[in-house]
């Protein structure tokens, strides 16, 4: 089977690329390297990368006349503080680059699309566990952003062969994950060990979901599920709160008598959502369980980023 993955130099995007080359797919990962690194892509004789931004409609039509059996598109911007700054920033890149991508895949006869959307779609969820056919009020720019994506795709599965896979995330952590809580609490206390400003007041409650078992959910949809639609949430059964993880944090770098300072309010910005419990009754049905907890996917994510954060700095 051959197949795009859009973001494939990113942290998702690179495990994805791992994984379905394991598998044994032929794949072309892609990447404008704004975020993604050419170290978290591995040579095989299966894989090519090619410098792309999805934005760019003439890229992704040329790319895609090369006869393809599936796009895996995790390419985004995820920044929800940069919104604030930016309310163009979700539109271009994630919507229209979308919207791009489905476009391509009409005119080229890709039918597959399997999409990385997010947990911030329901924004503060009155329902908890909040199920796939929550109807949610938006609370972020990125929210609303996945959420419209979602629906194009959705469209465009009316009047053309496209299939839609959609895996609305928790947090996802692991290795090679620079971003987030852990990366944030980690530069922080490498910067000052005696402290560590924590947005809000620590008691935000998310699920920490191993990126390994992430990929795997997405692979467990996609070969499991066959409606023209198929939207799953992928999170943890437990939640962890802002406070617990940087005890690990703190723990795994072997510092004590760290003061934490808070920001104060229940949310560390605005868009961030304080509770996020997400049902997963559906993709659990279809056999998908997690391996790892979340206590030990943010160690690993705390030791990764201690050791990168020392590579760099040499």
């Amino acid at each position: 089977m051959k197949c795009v993955v859009t973001g494939g130099a990113g942290f998702i995007g690179s495990h994805l690329v791992d994984r379905l080359l394991e598998d044994g797919y032929s794949v072309t990962a892609i990447d404008n390297l704004s975020c993604g690194k050419l170290e978290n892509i591995h040579r095989h004789s299966k894989l090519d990368f090619k410098k792309i931004d999805i934005t760019n409609s003439r890229q992704i039509d040329n790319l895609l006349k090369h006869g393809y059996d599936a796009v895996f598109h995790l390419a985004a911007h995820a920044n929800i503080r940069r919104s604030l700054e930016d309310y163009r920033v979700d539109l271009d890149n994630n919507v229209i680059g979308t919207l791009n991508i489905l476009e391509a895949m009409m005119k080229n006869n890709v039918e597959d699309f399997v999409f990385a959307s997010s947990s911030a779609v329901y924004g503060e969820a009155a329902v908890k566990p909040t199920p796939e056919d929550y109807s949610p009020t938006q609370t972020s720019l990125y929210g609303a952003s996945k959420l419209a994506c979602e629906a194009f795709a959705e469209a465009y599965t009316e009047f053309s062969p496209t299939k839609v896979w959609a895996y609305r995330f928790a947090n996802v952590v692991g290795e090679r994950c620079s971003r987030g809580v852990v990366g944030d609490f980690v530069r922080k206390l490498l910067k000052n060990p005696k402290e560590l400003e924590i947005l809000g007041n620590g008691k935000q409650s998310k699920e920490y979901l191993y990126v390994k078992d992430c990929v795997n959910g997405i692979l467990t949809g996609y070969h499991n599920s066959s409606n023209k639609t198929n939207i799953f949430n992928l999170g943890m059964e437990n939640q962890t709160i802002v406070d617990e993880v940087a005890t690990i944090v703190i723990a795994e770098m072997g510092l004590s008598n760290v003061n934490r300072k808070y920001t104060g309010g229940e949310r560390g910005w605005i868009g961030d959502n304080p509770i996020v419990e997400l049902s997963l009754e559906k993709i659990k049905n279809l056999g998908w369980k997690t391996k790892v907890s979340s206590e030990e996917a943010l160690r690993r994510t705390t030791k990764w980023n201690i050791e990168n954060e020392m590579k760099n700095r040499k």
